[in-house]
């Protein structure tokens, strides 16, 4: 499973090594407090969206959505058109008006539009809340990528992107990261495209008649799982396989075992040694077959066969959810929003957006792919619930050799970057709420006290949190996202009837209802059925939810309106030659 460790290693370093050059590229022409902050706001389209692109594809990205692919099949594919689309959502109705706001952090976009320092502080939290838990599966999935291809602790890989990134971001700001995150992006391109190739090639070679995407997964070879946590297996005919452990609270020492029809309960640490030929025992969903994003997998009615092919409906109000969170959750991503303020106006912003779709959108052609080959190739995998770690195993399972390990290196290199150039911009957006609304000063010298701080949880709170698949945590911070700063955005850019009042209570009742939906499903408080489906995908009840409070709460306090709203809305749809330049929102 792991391939040659020397490769892994010098990919990796090299990595890392290239990210702080480049980065302190940066530190040489990073001057002032707005360099450290927006780069002063000079960054041209072409290097903006290639550095969006870059932290934009984070390790959900380049390994989870390969594992949902190959855990649950082609429905999983809604999660990179979502990602996709949410750019388009963002182009129409955010893109300009948010660089003309003047602001910096959506912070100072609630403060600025609403004249309140609460709705300034309120949001503040939702910045930092969402930043954090995007940046724990950045830090989770570095360890898992390490610790598969070098042996080593699960916890070093976080430690060493937590370290880079924050050594990164707090020596130059936003001009090193813009740097970084260009070259990463073609990096994380060119890691997925150049394996891919010969992947498909070597499938496309094999002569093994069940070498289909749609025939039921099947081990290829003698194979060893060994499950890392304790888990229900569905048996759907007699399985012989040898056990070493315990399996239906029965204890056996290398024992050879006929699994009947139906459930089964493995502990955690058991071996099971299955012949080649077998088919891949499912994952039966945690406390109930309707779980959803839990640590199990969903027992999904057929690996390509459509979620609403679902009797009870759970799972196409799940697709539901996932659609409604990525389209709309993109724009109220903190690390996303923060890029659009180094634009150098409006027109530059919209036309940043234009090339980020084409961008990501080539990039997402490629992880499908690995996870269709994955249920071939690597179907143990979902089994023991490593799925995302099907990128980084398929080279040598396929190639082999000296050509197997090169690509799997390659692979690793990619997937650091994609860590990296994520969790720095993460890092950078909450550590500029940080030093503007929790450190007493706004100067250099707090700004990196708080790129430490930003980091420093996170990484804390992965020794101690469970690991969830890498594109399941990343999607609940969009459902956070979409519930809360897309409300205050659009209604906000777009509506001037929008009141502070209304804008905390939308917060408040969409964001935290989320926040509190997602956290309880995390933390197996959810009952079966319905209500965890509910509380599993909260996007589509919480998304309206905060839209109906801002409108209700604003309609019912009309004399709070802000008495600068007709100004500040007239500069924000009005380009810069027809404006008078506002305030900008950077304290130099």
């Amino acid at each position: 499973m792991n391939p040659n460790h020397a490769y892994a290693v010098v990919a990796v370093t090299a990595v890392v090594l290239a990210t702080v050059l480049i980065g302190a590229l940066g530190l040489r022409i990073s001057r002032t407090t707005s360099d450290f902050y927006v780069a002063s706001r000079t960054v041209r389209p072409g290097l903006n969206a290639a550095a969006i692109s870059g932290e934009y594809l984070s390790a959900a990205s380049f390994l989870g959505i390969a594992g949902l692919v190959l855990v649950q099949g082609p429905a999983m594919l809604w999660y990179p058109v979502g990602y996709t689309a949410g750019y388009l959502v963002l182009l129409v109705l955010v893109a300009a008006p948010l660089r003309r706001s003047g602001a910096y952090t959506l912070s100072d976009f609630a403060e600025a539009r609403l004249e309140s320092p609460a709705a300034r502080r309120l949001a503040s939290l939702f910045v930092v809340g969402i930043g954090w838990l995007y940046l724990l599966p950045q830090l989770q999935g570095a360890g898992l990528t390490l610790e598969i291809l070098t042996g080593a602790p699960d916890w070093a890989g976080g430690l060493i992107v937590a370290l880079v990134v924050t050594g990164t971001v707090a020596a130059g700001g936003m001009r090193s990261i813009t740097f970084v995150q260009a070259f990463q992006y073609w990096l994380k391109l060119t890691a997925l495209l150049v394996p891919a190739v010969f992947l498909v090639a070597a499938w496309y070679g094999d002569g093994a008649p069940r070498a289909r995407f749609d025939a039921p997964a099947v081990l290829r070879e003698h194979t060893v799982v060994r499950l890392a946590d304790t888990v229900r297996l569905r048996v759907d005919a007699p399985l012989t396989v040898t056990v070493t452990g315990s399996v239906d609270s029965v204890r056996h020492d290398h024992r050879t075992v006929t699994l009947a029809p139906g459930t089964h309960h493995v502990l955690a640490g058991t071996e099971l040694a299955l012949a080649p030929g077998t088919r891949v025992p499912e994952r039966a969903a945690g406390p109930s077959p309707d779980a959803i994003g839990g640590d199990a997998p969903l027992a999904s009615p057929g690996w390509s066969q459509p979620l609403a092919g679902g009797r009870d409906g759970h799972q196409l109000y799940a697709t539901y959810g996932l659609i409604l969170a990525t389209f709309l959750g993109t724009m109220g991503l903190p690390h996303v929003a923060v890029r659009f303020y180094t634009s150098p106006h409006g027109r530059a912003a919209r036309r940043t957006t234009l090339v980020v779709l084409g961008l990501v959108g080539a990039f997402y052609l490629l992880p499908p792919l690995y996870g269709a080959l994955g249920r071939v190739y690597a179907p143990e995998l979902a089994l023991t619930g490593s799925a995302d770690a099907a990128v980084l195993v398929l080279p040598d399972r396929l190639l082999g050799g000296l050509l197997g390990d090169l690509l799997g290196a390659l692979l690793a290199g990619g997937a650091f970057a994609a860590f990296l150039s994520t969790a720095s911009g993460l890092t950078l957006s909450v550590a500029g709420v940080l030093a503007q609304d929790v450190l007493p000063s706004r100067g250099v010298r707090h700004f990196r006290l708080a790129t430490l701080l930003a980091t420093a949880v996170p990484l804390g709170a992965g020794a101690v949190a469970s690991k969830v698949p890498v594109a399941d945590a990343v999607g609940l911070a969009f459902a956070v996202s979409a519930s809360s700063f897309c409300p205050l955005l659009v209604l906000g850019i777009w509506w001037r009837r929008l009141t502070p009042p209304g804008a905390m209570a939308g917060l408040l009742l969409g964001g935290g209802s989320a926040l509190a939906a997602v956290m309880a499903t995390r933390a197996g408080l959810a009952p079966a059925g319905w209500p965890h489906t509910l509380m599993a995908w909260p996007a589509v009840w919480s998304v309206p939810l905060g839209f109906l409070g801002m409108v209700l709460v604003s309609l019912a306090t009309p004399r709070r309106v802000p008495a600068g709203t007709p100004a500040l809305l007239a500069r924000l749809h009005l380009p810069e030659e027809f404006t008078a330049p506002g305030p900008e929102a950077v304290r130099r």
